[in-house]
Formats: C-alpha cells, structure tokens, sequence
C-alpha cells in the first residue's frame, strides 16, 4: 500500500511504525471473514480492512470525522485479523496509534470523555476497584438487570503455599483480578507449587497497563509498564526465572514492553529482558513434565481469550495441556471468534459486546459440557453473565481436580 505521511506525523516514531504497516498489508480481504464486527454489521468499514483505509486516510492528512471515531471505536482489537492476514499486517498496533491521534483531532463528547476518565481512574487500581465492587454488591438490588449481571458473587481466596522451592517466579497480581475472582492467582501459586515452582509477587506492582493503551492513553501505559519494570527488576536479578501472567490480556501488553519502551533510554533494555521474560501460566505448564498428575475425566468447554491466540499466538497450547491432564474438551464453532469482552468493549459498546455473548455461549453450550472454562478475567467475567454453566479460569479448574485427588 502507498502511503503519503502528512507533515504532522511523518519523520515521528508513531509515523515510521504506522507507515511500514501500513506498507504491508495488500487489500486481500482476508482479515473482513474473520472480524467479528464485520460479521455482525456487513460494513466494510467496520472491518480491518475499512479502518485500515480510514487511518490511513487520517495520516495522510484528511481530517478525522466522529463517524471515523465510531469505527474505529468499534473494533474489539481481537487482533483476529492478524491471524488471518498472509501479510503478516500489525493492526492492532496502527489501530492504537490512529485511534490516539484521531482522539487529539476529534475530541468526545463531555459525558463519553468523563465516563472513560472514569474507567482509567478506578479499574487500574486494585483497593479503588475492590472498593467501588464491594459498593456495587452492597447496591445490587437497584442497580439495573444490565448491571447486575456483570456483577459476580463475592469468593474468598484459598491459601496461598509457602516459598519452599529454589525455582521462583513473578505472578503478576493484575489489578481487578483480586477483587473479581480472588482465588485464581492463590490457585496458580498453587498449580506451580506442586511442579516445584514458588510464585512471588512484588508489591509495587499494578497494573499492565493495557486498558489505558486502549483507550488512548498511552503515555499512562507506559507509565504503568515503568512502574512493573522497576518491580520485578530486583526479583529477576536475584534468579526469578520468569514473569507468569494468568490473564492472557496482561500477558499480551506485558510482552509488548519490549517494543512500547524502545525508546527509553532509561528503560529499553530492561523492558526488553521483561517482555521476552513473561510468560502465560500455560507456557510453563506445557514445558514441565505432567505425568502422573492426570485428573479424573470431565467435559469442559474452553473459551480461548483473543489475548491468548491471537495476541500472544497460544491457540492450541491450553486446549492441549488440558487433553494431556486427562479433560475432555467439547468441541467448540467458531472459536477464533471474540466472547466480546475486550476490555472495557462491553461497557463501551454494550449493544454489540451482548451480541457477540449470546453467539459465543450457544458455541460453548452446544457440546452440552460440565462447566465453561477460559483463561482471562475479562472473558470470565463476561461469559459468566449470561452462562448457564459455571464459567471458571482453567488453572482452577485444575486446581480444584488436583486437590481432589
């Protein structure tokens, strides 16, 4: 694709990056069949392909309308294009450097501005979120049926073992993960336990950063990525083998430190040892030697998260721990296709996250399966508002099969 930077953004480091992808993709068309909004709408410019063309547009000079901001607004950034695109096209990162700069262009109006300020200011945050959850619990009642069911049942978190091993790694907290579901990162320390592996976790740490990037904020992302280098730098020097994430949308931003602070002097190099350190729970499950911890069989039907087969390019790689471990797995359509959690996607854009919802539990019910299992809280939380089934994180699944043995 030819492209001709206007004078704004050409010569930038947002420029250069946008420019050389934009350079590679080809107009084949094959990202449009496997994006679920265009699947949904039937608008070419609600495909990658569409915002490719309007970001490209906006680059070159054009000015950004609102209407280029809806489209761009509607993506998921489910990145399944990019496992379809033969070009090898890095969308998901165009489409944050357009949606930044069409944002500075275009503005929003007051309430939508305030009410995503307002997300940036408390789900980052683990005691703010854990504050306004309980408050919203203590509220259910009047709150509305919407609402209500996006509100999980408060769980308290199990034990977490003690650090017995010479082999460490870092557990990212993640910041609303404690509160939601309090005993997925307890259950993970204690899944690496029983494989010889103590998990630590470094207090100062917060949130990826993810959910700013997203939403256009991105010097506060890398705000927060400074933040979680500075953390675990002193765990790693001292023999921490790797950085674990258990909710694969904080793994996919985690390993992009590298690349999101190439620039910083201060912090390239370590941000770069980060990234190529962090690690999906499942990457280390599948590299340690499982035998003789097969579980008793049971039909369970896995959500892959768009941050783990498509962000971090995982597809598979649970589906088969979970075989190895003696789970049967219902098949599952259209399992490249988002649950249309995406973040903060289903309070932002609640008419289409809903439909993709109810698609995406017909998949996972039609095999008739025990419980649903997933591994990321945003998908967790959002299949388990209209899930018939027990929506669970898998390492808890596995977790709770181990302890029953």
């Amino acid at each position: 694709m030819q492209t001709h930077l206007a004078d704004f953004i050409k010569n930038t480091p947002q420029g250069e990056e946008a420019e050389a992808i934009l350079r590679r993709c080809v107009h084949c068309g094959f990202c449009t069949a496997a994006c679920p909004t265009y699947r949904l709408l039937g608008d070419e410019r609600d495909g990658p392909r569409g915002r490719i063309y309007l970001i490209k547009q906006v680059l070159e000079g054009e000015a950004p309308t609102a209407s280029t901001q809806i489209r761009l607004d509607r993506c998921l950034t489910c990145r399944s294009c990019e496992t379809a695109c033969p070009s090898g096209v890095a969308y998901g990162r165009l489409l944050d450097i357009g949606r930044q700069v069409v944002e500075e262009k275009v503005g929003r109006p007051w309430l939508d501005k305030s009410f995503r300020l307002l997300l940036r200011t408390v789900l980052p945050y683990r005691r703010r979120f854990g504050a306004v959850l309980a408050l919203a619990r203590g509220l259910k009642p009047v709150l509305p049926s919407r609402l209500q069911a996006k509100l999980p049942a408060a769980s308290p978190a199990g034990a977490w073992p003690p650090l017995r091993h010479a082999r460490r790694v870092i557990l990212l907290q993640g910041c609303v993960q404690p509160a939601l579901a309090p005993d997925i990162n307890p259950a993970t320390a204690r899944v690496l336990d029983r494989l010889g592996i103590s998990a630590v976790v470094a207090p100062e740490a917060g949130c990826c950063g993810a959910l700013s990037q997203h939403l256009s904020a991105q010097d506060e992302a890398l705000d927060f990525a400074r933040r979680n280098v500075d953390a675990w730098w002193p765990l790693l020097e001292s023999g921490a083998e790797a950085v674990v994430v258990n909710a694969s949308g904080c793994g996919a931003m985690v390993k992009e430190y590298g690349h999101l602070l190439r620039r910083d002097p201060a912090y390239a190099d370590k941000a770069a040892r980060v990234g190529a350190l962090a690690k999906d729970i499942v990457e280390v499950l599948a590299a340690e030697n499982l035998d003789g911890l097969a579980v008793e069989p049971r039909t369970v039907a896995f959500h892959s998260p768009c941050t783990l087969q498509h962000g971090q390019k995982l597809n598979g790689v649970t589906e088969s721990v979970l075989r190895r471990l003696g789970f049967d797995l219902a098949p599952v359509a259209d399992a490249h296709l988002c649950c249309g959690s995406a973040g903060t996607y289903s309070l932002l854009q609640p008419r289409l996250s809903q439909q993709l919802l109810e698609q995406k539990l017909a998949a996972l019910e039609a095999g008739q399966p025990e419980c649903i299992a997933t591994a990321n809280i945003g998908c967790l939380t959002h299949l388990q508002s209209g899930a018939a089934r027990p929506v669970r994180h898998w390492i808890e699944l596995l977790d709770s099969a181990w302890n029953q043995r």
